[in-house]
This record gives structure tokens, C-alpha cells and sequence, in this order.
């Protein structure tokens, strides 16, 4: 009997035992320290410094910024001597980040000094050892995307909710300047964009890198735009059509961009400022003053004055057919006898004159005679050399069924 009691006895002490150790164990097991997280940046586990992120403000340089950190006036002297041929440091600019990282020991020294111009470079300037700097870039990565859809605002608008860096729609607004009057494209008007987009680090979104391939619907019809370079040079590449024709004409679709047409070419207008009804012999593109004025064509500047009607105005002479007007400006930026491109900025939008508003009044004349630029057929483009068509067709075609997929795939 009593050796019964006293197996018992042993093991409920075993269990005892074996339950506490258990209890010992996890109570040791949860005190372990986890290791600390890396948080690498610029190259370096910050976890190993004392970090300080600051913003350049007005007034620092880096000079006064070392000072700071303990490093007398010939210290830092010999730093910027050592530094310049890779950092200039005078180029550090008010509002652009730097940071410091200092040793975790009791001195607190200063190990390194990292600025950003930019998102994408940084520069290291590394005073552990000797003194080194290096220019780093972070790595970039490309992705391409396709999208549908269809006006609802403006195009920056409608870009950016779909998810687009609006900064593409000026880009787009210049590669369509020959083509589309942006003006005339309305609410409900479908497009169509391949594009390829910038990743700093594969996950910073950095905006939009290049268009692809793109179409508008355009009074009824897709105006589609495809880059090509016959010669392979990219930095040389056109837009052309899906005909291979240039979409770069001789004319631009208008002097401004983004805004609207307030008064047309017209025979009997009543003049808000004279307050008689003549005719209008142009067309008005209202505008914020300073807005810039582009000429529509290449040519001379034939005048380039003011007078009491036109305000501050300049005329273009293209060729022996067509000459171009552009009145009420704030500021002329041409004078006269001087030769422009198309597209080049000639002045700036005002309301000199008879003006009772910002704008431009935008004349055409086609041998001597005034006429309606928004109603004139005007030269267009001619196709591509025959002898890169082939090559052409052969990269547009895949991209064209692919903006005509995702179109359609988009209304159902």
C-alpha cells in the first residue's frame, strides 16, 4: 500500500517538474531579444548610426552645415577642395534633402553626408577614413501600360483618374498639335494610350518615360500616333500615322494650348468694345495674361508693333502663300525681320488694344486675303520613304491591334 502511494507520490513530482521546466523554457524562449530590423538606405543599415534628416533652408550651405558638426573653418575648406570634382557643392539648393549620419558612440562624429537633388542621384560624402565622395544613382526600372478611356475634363484630368502622371497630357498635346485641335475634343471622346513608366528602387513611381503608341477619336475618326525612326536613332524619332504619314504638318492647330475659343471668324460681329457690328477676320483664344503665344508655322516675322486696335501684335510671313497675325499681346519676345520656328514662343497673352479681356486674336491670310484658319484645308504631311515602310508596318501593326483591343475590351 504504501508503495503505491509513493509511486504516485514520484510522479506527480516528475509532472511537476516537467510542467515548470516547460513553463522555464517558454518564459526563456519569450525573453529572447529579436534582432533589429535592417533599414538599409543610401547603401547603409541606418540601425549602425545616429541619423539626422533635415531639409537644405535658406541661407545653409555646406560649409555651415559641417560646422555644425564640429568641423573648424580649414576642416571644411579642405573638404570642399577634396569633394569638387565629383560634388559641387554650391549646387545645393533651399528645399532639397540631405542627411547626416553620426557614430552611436559617445562622440557622436559625423560619419557621413548624404544630399538629394533629386529623386533619382544622391550624393556620399564619406568621412570615416578618408575623406571620399561618390555620386550615386538609384536604379530604375521600366514598365510598360496600356489604358482606355474616354474625355471627362480636360485631358489632365481625365489622365489622373486613371491613375496617369498628368504631365503626359502636354506631352501628348504636342505630338497632336498638327492633327487635333484640343480645343474642339469633347466630353465622351475615346482614347487609347500604350506608355512606359518610371520605378526608383522598382517601387517609387517616377512618372511617365515615353508614349508608344496612342489614338484619338477626332470628328469621328481614330488619329492614331506611332514613334518611328527610320534610322534606328531614337533621340531622332517622328510620329507618323497608321499610314506612315508624319503627323507633324505644316501649320500647328493653334497658337495656345488649353484653352478656348471665345469668337470665331465671322463677317458681322458686334464689337464688345466699339459696340458696332463689323466683321471678325480671326479667331479668339481666350487665355491668362502671360500665357505663351506660339507661332503656328515657320517663317520671318514680317512686323512686330503696336497700334491702337491690334494692341502689341506680330505678323509671320510662312511662305509666298501664307502669312499668320497674333494681336493684343502683354509682351512681344520677337522683333521684326527675325527668323522662327514652328512652335516657338513670339510673345505672351494680354489685352492691349481693343481687348476687353486676355486673349490672342489669331488672323490667317492666304494670298493677301484674310480667311477662317479653323475652315482653311491646310499643306499636310507626305508619307515616309517607301523603302522604311515595310519596317514600319511591321512594328505598328502590333501595337495598333493592342490600343484596339483595350478599346474595345474598355466599353464592354
Amino acid at each position: 500500500m504504501m508503495s503505491k502511494i509513493f509511486q504516485k507520490l514520484i510522479l506527480v513530482f516528475l509532472l511537476s517538474t516537467f510542467i515548470i521546466s516547460c513553463n522555464k523554457a517558454k518564459e526563456e524562449e519569450i525573453s529572447i531579444p529579436k534582432a533589429k530590423p535592417h533599414l538599409v538606405e543610401f547603401g547603409f543599415n541606418l540601425h549602425d548610426f545616429n541619423v539626422q534628416n533635415d531639409t537644405i533652408k535658406s541661407g545653409d550651405t555646406f560649409g555651415s552645415l559641417l560646422e555644425k558638426q564640429n568641423l573648424n573653418g580649414r576642416q571644411v575648406y579642405d573638404i570642399v577642395a577634396k569633394v569638387k570634382d565629383t560634388f559641387d557643392v554650391r549646387s545645393i539648393r533651399k528645399g532639397k534633402p540631405y542627411t547626416i549620419l553620426r557614430s552611436k558612440d559617445r562622440t557622436n562624429k559625423i560619419q557621413l553626408f548624404i544630399y538629394q537633388p533629386d529623386r533619382l542621384n544622391f550624393y556620399i560624402v564619406d568621412f570615416r577614413d578618408s575623406i571620399l565622395v561618390h555620386k550615386k544613382t538609384r536604379p530604375l526600372t521600366f514598365k510598360s501600360r496600356t489604358i482606355a478611356g474616354a474625355l471627362n475634363g480636360s485631358l489632365s484630368e481625365t489622365l489622373q483618374n486613371l491613375k496617369v502622371d498628368p504631365a503626359l497630357a502636354p506631352r501628348i498635346a504636342k505630338i497632336y498639335a498638327w492633327s487635333i485641335d484640343f480645343f474642339k475634343l469633347k466630353k465622351g471622346d475615346k482614347f487609347a494610350l500604350k506608355f512606359t513608366e518610371r520605378y526608383i528602387n522598382d517601387t517609387v513611381y517616377d512618372g511617365v518615360d515615353s508614349l508608344k503608341a496612342a489614338f484619338f477619336e477626332y470628328k469621328g475618326k481614330k488619329v492614331y500616333a506611332f514613334p518611328f525612326s527610320p534610322d534606328g536613332n531614337t533621340s531622332k524619332q517622328q510620329f507618323f500615322d497608321e499610314e506612315g504619314k508624319t503627323l507633324k504638318n505644316f501649320f500647328l492647330k493653334a497658337p495656345l494650348k488649353f484653352v478656348n475659343i471665345t469668337s470665331h471668324f465671322t463677317k458681322n460681329r458686334f464689337h464688345p468694345v466699339q459696340l458696332i457690328w463689323k466683321a471678325h477676320k480671326g479667331t479668339d483664344y481666350a487665355a491668362p495674361t502671360g500665357t505663351p503665344i506660339m507661332t503656328t508655322a515657320a517663317g520671318v516675322v514680317e512686323q512686330a508693333g503696336f497700334t491702337t486696335g491690334n494692341g502689341n501684335f506680330v505678323k509671320v510671313k510662312h511662305d509666298k502663300t501664307f502669312s499668320t497675325q497674333y494681336l493684343h499681346m502683354s509682351k512681344i519676345l520677337v522683333r521684326r525681320g527675325q527668323r522662327v520656328t514652328q512652335g516657338q514662343i513670339i510673345g505672351k497673352v494680354g489685352s492691349t488694344g481693343l481687348a476687353t479681356g486676355p486673349h490672342v486674336c489669331y488672323r490667317f491670310w492666304k494670298n493677301g486675303v484674310q480667311v477662317d484658319a479653323l475652315k482653311l484645308k491646310l499643306p499636310t504631311s507626305t508619307p515616309m520613304d517607301s523603302k522604311y515602310r515595310q519596317k514600319f508596318m511591321q512594328y505598328m501593326n502590333p501595337l495598333k491591334r493592342e490600343l484596339d483591343s483595350v478599346s474595345v475590351a474598355s466599353k464592354n
